[in-house]
């Protein structure tokens, strides 16, 4: 007897239904987030723009907080992907992937920050996206973190969370008003400063400093050497000197 197996069609095209509505929800979690809105917003109001009613935002998320926890981790992750594809131990690759990052996603991050301290539920979301730019660090960096000693380590990765964040970005750019290419010169020339340029400006200097206290003992030195020298022949001179005036005497 034979049997046919029976795709589940059904099945499939409702699972997708499923989801075209969970992402339709999101997306309109998304639109009042980047608008500043989402805490006025209703669950009338997000629904309806989702094209679904409260009663099926509810089936699928629970609350309104439960809408923007998953929104916000939605874009966590899609974060996560993008900020994964910086070259890695490459200063200048991993600094256009950061302004690639804080052009799409930096204004909707702000204003997130903005509110971390007033509703707790944002709050757990910033410290997901703060653990996303500390692991970006240790990815993108971790040639120039290998081999250090633990203080030095943790040192140098401390200067790079606070150099590559949203807020350095977000003063550069807004409050000082520079253009892409400008703030990439200065993070990239900063980065590249603390991961061994400065040191190596600072060799030179030391050299320098060395030679110049060379030079000088070696001046008080010779000088007072020659000046040895020069005494002894005036000592010679003058005993010379003094034989003759002896003999005119």
């Amino acid at each position: 007897m034979f049997t046919i197996e029976r795709r589940p069609y059904k099945k499939v095209a409702r699972e997708q239904s499923e989801q075209r509505t969970r992402d339709a929800l999101l997306d309109a979690a998304d639109e009042e987030l980047y608008n500043d809105r989402l805490q006025r917003a209703s669950l009338d109001e997000l629904s309806r723009k989702a094209g679904v009613t409260k009663q099926t935002l509810l089936r699928h998320f629970g609350s309104k907080d439960g809408l923007i926890e998953a929104a916000i981790g939605r874009t966590t992750e899609i974060v996560r992907r993008e900020r994964g594809r910086a070259p890695v131990g490459d200063v200048p690759g991993a600094v256009e992937n950061l302004m690639d990052h804080y052009e799409r996603w930096g204004g909707l991050v702000m204003r997130v920050l903005a509110e971390e301290r007033r509703i707790p539920l944002v709050r757990r979301m910033t410290d997901r996206g703060r653990q996303v730019h500390y692991d970006w660090v240790d990815y993108a960096f971790a040639p120039q973190l290998e081999g250090l000693d633990e203080q030095s380590r943790q040192r140098r990765r401390a200067a790079l969370i606070v150099l590559c964040d949203v807020h350095t970005w977000w003063l550069f750019s807004h409050d000082l008003g520079l253009e892409r290419a400008q703030i990439s010169a200065i993070l990239t020339d900063l980065i590249e400063r603390l991961l061994g340029g400065g040191d190596e400006e600072g060799d030179d200097g030391g050299d320098g400093d060395e030679d110049d206290r060379d030079e000088d003992g070696d001046g008080d030195g010779d000088d007072g050497g020659n000046g040895d020298e020069d005494g002894d022949d005036r000592d010679e001179d003058d005993n010379g000197d003094g034989d003759g005036d002896e003999d005119a005497r």
